[in-house]
């Protein structure tokens, strides 16, 4: 492969052309919100687009094609941003995501929508991995804490804001504008990418590896599938769900034996070798298992038990996000000033073990102010891990392997979410239905059946008995969910103790042209830069 490189002492551009940076920077958080807000906002939005396509059979697919392609397409962008340069692969990340909104909001049917459903996932794949991955490009590691403030405040505010807008959006506009909201704030992006981003450009002879992409794409397809389907539309030990759990374990273990012959492969296993990448891909999937557990049940525990309204639910986890949000440019400042950062995977697996035990202990007299404190402790924890995650495996990479470093990184982050969702869901529901049983019998079937839609109007309309029954149900449900939260939490924190503290490139004099650790892990390294923003 002959590449274009160019190599400094700082970051791209960090200083000589901040302005040009910061321009950057925005563009990119945009394009990082696009993927963030859309499933938020369209999840407002499905009754209505319910109500005027039909297809109510095939409601779950809207996400789930979604979710798929994202999933599926996520480590190809990473490699192909390796391999052809990131620029280029990254606007066209956009510009199939805007397309595949334009014809979302086109739909004239469930199915048109579904499919073009899948079209923008294929885009958003390529949206996280691609900021991540020129962040990585434009900022050296050190530096790169400073920036993780405004990384966890778009996230945050996708949560919290996104169930707004959509209700807002959909009231007002319609539901196409659901999806056509994203076009104007994509266009921009594009404009600032194109105008001030320039980036070393790459020319790769070798192929890209179809069969390393194709078989990777079958087992995470698989995956996704199971996990989305196991317990809801299928039994877990159903013929479908056996039938894929085979396929995907067959296409992986195909995956990984080609990995090791193809000439160019999707995920070049000699990435873990480093104990540390190895240790941050286990923890960001334990990171998405909690956290997206955690944003699906405490709105419902919220609102069944507490009384809370639905329309307000992104707000009912403001104090989880804001906690998050603080910790986290609290943690990328102290990386930057002193390039030091065990500390946070250890505290936030501590912290956010604690928080989910809190969590588990919650019943239906725990008042709000008190599971605001708890939240507030899982907040704390997940913003010590969020971004150092990252920050740490891409530090453990050379610059080569920077785009497939970040979208594996992000792949297992949102398969450990998918296996959150699924599992949790699963004990969530099995508890409901058992202590449904226990205190209402048959009569409480139809509040069990409606357990994730029904609305505190709803629930003050049962009757006195069904509605008590109801609402320790949930409780039951949510304390078997964040105890097996807390449990999976407990592995975060045993990997936390044993990343090993490499100081970060970029990091000082002290960090220039020191050999490759015993680990595999980079020990301390020139920071690979580009040519000026």
């Amino acid at each position: 492969m002959a590449e274009k490189t160019e190599a400094a002492t700082g970051g791209a551009g960090a200083g000589k052309q901040p302005r040009s940076v910061r321009v950057v920077l925005l563009a990119l958080m945009i394009a990082m919100m696009l993927a963030m807000l859309d499933n938020m906002i369209i999840g407002t939005a499905m009754p209505t687009i319910v109500g005027e396509l039909g297809g109510l059979e095939h409601l779950s697919w809207v996400v789930t094609a979604y979710t798929l392609a994202t999933a599926a397409s996520t480590p190809l962008w990473g490699k192909l941003g390796d391999m052809y340069g990131r620029k280029g692969v990254f606007m066209t990340s956009i510009v199939i995501f805007l397309a595949g909104s334009a014809l979302s909001g086109m739909a004239q049917d469930m199915g048109q929508l579904i499919g073009f459903r899948a079209v923008q996932g294929l885009g958003a794949g390529g949206l996280m991995v691609g900021v991540m991955a020129i962040i990585g490009d434009l900022i050296p590691p050190r530096e790169r804490g400073k920036y993780q403030g405004m990384i966890a405040g778009v996230m945050a505010l996708s949560m919290i804001g996104g169930p707004l807008v959509g209700g807002t959006i959909t009231d007002h506009w319609g539901w196409r504008w659901s999806f056509y909201i994203n076009i104007p704030l994509g266009v921009i992006a594009l404009i600032a990418i194109s105008a001030v981003l320039h980036l070393p450009k790459k020319r790769s002879e070798a192929r890209i590896d179809y069969l390393g992409a194709a078989l990777l794409t079958i087992g995470i397809t698989a995956i996704v599938l199971v996990t989305t389907w196991g317990g809801t539309e299928y039994a877990w030990t159903s013929a479908r769900i056996m039938e894929l759990i085979g396929i995907g374990v067959a296409a992986l273990v195909g995956f990984v034996f080609w990995q090791t012959r193809a000439a160019e492969p999707i995920l070049p296993l000699h990435i873990f070798r480093s104990r540390n990448f190895t240790l941050m891909s286990v923890i960001g999937f334990i990171v998405g298992f909690v956290m997206f557990g955690a944003t699906l049940f405490l709105p419902l525990y919220q609102q069944s038990v507490q009384g809370a309204s639905a329309t307000n639910s992104g707000l009912l986890l403001l104090p989880m996000l804001g906690a998050m949000l603080v910790t986290s440019m609290v943690a990328g400042r102290v990386t930057t000033s002193t390039g030091r950062y065990k500390i946070f995977p250890v505290a936030g697996g501590a912290l956010m073990t604690v928080g989910l035990y809190l969590l588990s202990t919650m019943d239906t007299d725990t008042t709000r102010f008190t599971s605001g404190l708890y939240m507030a402790v899982v907040g704390l924890g997940m913003g010590c891990l969020m971004q150092i995650t990252m920050l740490v495996a891409q530090n453990s990479v050379e610059m080569k392997d920077m785009g497939v470093a970040s979208s594996s990184t992000t792949l297992f982050r949102t398969l450990g979410s998918s296996f959150g969702v699924a599992i949790m869901g699963a004990l969530f529901n099995n508890r409901v239905q058992d202590v449904m049983a226990e205190r209402a019998a048959g009569s409480g079937a139809k509040a069990t059946e409606q357990s994730a839609t029904l609305t505190a109007d709803a629930l003050n309309a049962l009757p006195a008995a069904i509605r008590d029954a109801y609402q320790h149900a949930v409780s039951a449900g949510t304390h078997t969910a964040f105890l097996l939260g807390s449990a999976v939490a407990v592995l975060a924190l045993v990997a936390s103790f044993f990343v090993k503290e490499v100081p970060l490139k970029g990091a000082g004099p002290k960090a220039a042209d020191a050999p490759v650790d015993g680990d595999g892990d980079p020990a301390t390294a020139k920071a690979p830069v580009t040519e000026a923003v």
